[in-house]
């Protein structure tokens, strides 16, 4: 689909991620989300907490992308370093944040604002804050950069905040239709024909296994509700051509 629309990319920070041990619960949020104000995700991306693939990840996409995002690594442990990382993509000084440093030091007691809570009070020289409802501890935009955090609720709240300020494009749409007793192989070619007849949409196929029987859902996004629906009406022919009843929607998980 041509890229009208600003680009977005996620990197995902964090070797508790690649393990396994953590299971990312953000991609599909911020898909969503970003999707809504016209902002495509076109990439994801999971990286380890390995200073120099961090740094150089940051400098690749952010020169590829309008918007890059990030999550997690900006705690208080030695493990965080994120936010120095992308100080030093940029090539700027990690410093404490006059504003967030005295955001954070107003919140705790005498004495409780120590050196750890002090690195998620340190950023890139010249970072913006990004606020969030559920902890002091902001996230930072730097160029073309979003740094939030990993913890799926406040994330959430950093990005509630952060969409409004964000310049998109139009909304991205979807519309779907699903068959069952028909298998995907069968409806490739002339699926094929659509999406070249369709090249603004992105036209997906989608097998679907299930107990009561396996079948395929069809999907077409753009920024165009009526190039969606058309298409989609055009795969609901087809489907009706090999005997099929084509379905509404997606199928019920």
């Amino acid at each position: 689909m041509p890229d009208a629309n600003p680009t977005a990319c996620l990197l995902v920070i964090g070797n508790e991620v690649l393990s396994g041990r953590t299971q990312d619960a953000n991609i599909r949020f911020l898909a969503l989300g970003l999707g809504q104000i016209g902002i495509p995700l076109r990439e994801v991306r999971v990286i380890p907490d390995v200073p120099e693939t961090i740094i150089d990840t940051v400098n690749e996409v952010r020169a590829k992308f309008d918007y890059v995002f990030t999550t997690g690594g900006i705690g208080p442990t030695h493990d965080d370093i994120t936010s120095e990382c992308v100080a030093a993509a940029f090539g700027v000084p990690w410093e404490p944040h006059p504003e967030a440093w005295a955001r954070m030091e107003r919140s705790y007691k005498p004495g409780e604002f120590n050196a750890a809570r002090q690195r998620m009070a340190t950023m890139p020289r010249g970072a913006t804050l990004i606020d969030n409802a559920m902890s002091v501890a902001p996230g930072f935009q730097i160029g073309n950069v979003y740094v939030m955090a990993g913890v799926p609720r406040v994330m959430q709240s950093m990005f509630e905040w952060l969409a409004p300020r964000l310049k998109g494009g139009k909304p991205i749409v979807s519309r779907s239709v699903h068959v069952s007793g028909l298998a995907e192989g069968i409806i490739a070619a002339p699926l094929g024909e659509v999406q070249a007849k369709y090249p603004d949409l992105d036209i997906g196929s989608y097998p679907f296994y299930r107990p009561i029987g396996n079948g395929v859902a069809i999907v077409a996004k753009g920024t165009e509700p009526a190039r969606a629906e058309a298409a989609i009406d055009e795969v609901s022919a087809i489907i009706t051509g090999f005997g099929k009843v084509p379905v509404p929607g997606e199928p019920e998980q």
